[in-house]
């Protein structure tokens, strides 16, 4: 039980700081927020993100990239031009590298208003608050697991930043439903998103990417929607 209800935890604090700061913040600025709120929020991505912690600052000129060039061969992930799943991931992954290192000319359209904070992240991205990331995984594991099985979830903690994205922008760009025709191959993944916390509407996405509620229809929920809500009254953030 211990072990399933770590998976679930780390599931969705991760991937709520993804698609919460990551993504609605850092690339598309839905809300603003102070200089301290972002800073407590780069701090809590790095906990609940652990070993796979994702850049702020590279995700989102990645992302506005994407949503720049979606579908082309100047798109930082894409099926279309990516062979597998596999390829399209370590691709996604050599260019954010290289976008965080500073080796990318960069627009300045991509850049402007993306959140930095250079000391901190340098100490997120190094190889040894990885390294104690994944003993701590490993350790829990270790004192927790009851079956030898259980152990095959282990590397799914490791990679789960990454994961999450890889499952919307492989299998979102081809499969689901589509509710505006698009000149994309973005579709609804799911159609009623309880996995990936709205992540999965990403047809309505492409269509309104500054909309802060990725669901659209009746049925398409989203949960992180609430959370910004509450956030705004609690003058967290700003709408």
């Amino acid at each position: 039980m211990a072990i399933f209800i770590f998976i679930v935890t780390h599931w969705y604090l991760s991937l709520f700081s993804q698609t919460f700061f990551h993504h609605r913040y850092a690339a598309h600025k839905m809300f603003d927020m102070s200089k301290v709120w972002e800073k407590v929020f780069f701090v809590f991505s790095f906990i609940v993100q652990g070993t796979s912690y994702l850049s702020p600052y590279a995700y989102g000129i990645l992302h506005r990239m994407h949503h720049a060039y979606t579908d082309t061969e100047m798109d930082p992930h894409s099926p279309t031009y990516d062979k597998n799943l596999f390829v399209m991931m370590w691709r996604t992954k050599v260019i954010l590298t290289d976008i965080y290192r500073g080796k990318t000319q960069v627009e300045e359209r991509f850049k402007k208003g993306v959140p930095e904070w250079l000391a901190f992240e340098k100490f997120a991205n190094s190889w040894g608050a990885r390294i104690f990331w994944m003993l701590f995984y490993t350790t829990f594991y270790i004192l927790f697991a009851t079956q030898w099985w259980m152990f095959l979830f282990l590397p799914v903690h490791f990679v789960m930043g990454p994961l999450h994205g890889a499952i919307i922008n492989w299998f979102a760009h081809r499969y689901g439903y589509v509710n505006f025709k698009m000149e994309d191959t973005s579709k609804n993944l799911l159609p009623v998103d309880f996995l990936m916390l709205g992540e999965s509407y990403h047809n309505n996405h492409h269509k309104y990417s500054s909309r802060p509620n990725f669901g659209v229809r009746w049925f398409e929920i989203d949960p992180v929607y609430p959370i910004i809500r509450l956030f705004a009254k609690l003058r967290i953030i700003r709408m």
